[in-house]
């Protein structure tokens, strides 16, 4: 299998070291940015959220989203309020700390590659994962081990699998299922709809989830990863990494 091409890479100064750092992305690849050391891309400054943004690639376009953050993800000063359009030059400002998006040169995914900055695309079959993003619950991960999976208010009397700390996520609220390796969610007549990256999910037919994509139900935004790196919890029903 050809090795992708290295396709942009993000330059920002260490708000703790002050030095230069670069991060390269690969065709398909897909970053986190955010405080919590366990983004793709940490960045420690107050004003970043522990789960501040992602970068996913969408048909042969960087796109940016922000995942609830607190103090907002900014292109050269334009607030980000869905998926939104990278190219050679932009500026991302993370309310406070900037990064500049910029095209990449081979050399620059040689280097990527010895100092372990480099973002390649995620293997089809990689165990997936929801991360909440924001609330009472941010930054917490939820391995995805099971074939069908069902999203829901926390209640002393839920059945469901995941249980979410929001008053205006439905009881139950949303339906995960994986089906010939894809994963897609459903709807489940909730009261506040589900919607992936904006785009509201029909109960009846589903949507399909891609590396990258935003989960919101009610006020609670999760994050689908595949492949994602870090240690994942070893129990298949993740109710007690919730509750």
């Amino acid at each position: 299998m050809q090795e992708p091409e290295a396709v942009a890479k993000l330059i920002w100064t260490d708000p703790v070291q002050g030095s230069r750092r670069e991060y390269v992305l690969t065709e398909g690849a897909t970053v986190t940015i955010g405080r919590s050391s366990n983004n793709d891309i940490q960045i420690p400054e107050q004003h970043v959220s522990r789960q501040h943004a992602v970068i996913t690639y969408r048909d042969g376009v960087f796109m940016i989203n922000d995942l609830g953050s607190s103090n907002g993800t900014f292109v050269n000063d334009q607030k980000v309020e869905e998926p939104f359009p990278l190219f050679g030059g932009d500026t991302i400002r993370l309310f406070v700390p900037e990064l500049h998006f910029a095209p990449a040169a081979e050399a620059d995914m040689v280097q990527a590659k010895k100092t372990g900055s480099l973002a390649l695309p995620a293997a089809p079959d990689a165990q997936s994962c929801l991360i909440v993003t924001n609330g009472a619950q941010e930054g917490q991960t939820i391995a995805l081990l099971l074939e069908t999976v069902t999203l829901g208010r926390a209640t002393t009397t839920a059945t469901w699998e995941i249980l979410l700390q929001d008053q205006s996520v439905s009881r139950p609220h949303a339906r995960l299922q994986r089906s010939s390796g894809a994963w897609h969610i459903y709807d489940l007549n909730s009261s506040n709809g589900t919607f992936v990256n904006n785009t509201r999910v029909a109960g009846d037919t589903g949507h399909p989830l891609t590396n990258g994509d935003t989960i919101t139900l009610g006020s609670s935004k999760l994050l689908f990863r595949v492949g994602w790196s870090s240690p994942l919890p070893d129990n298949p029903l993740p109710r007690t990494s919730v509750k």
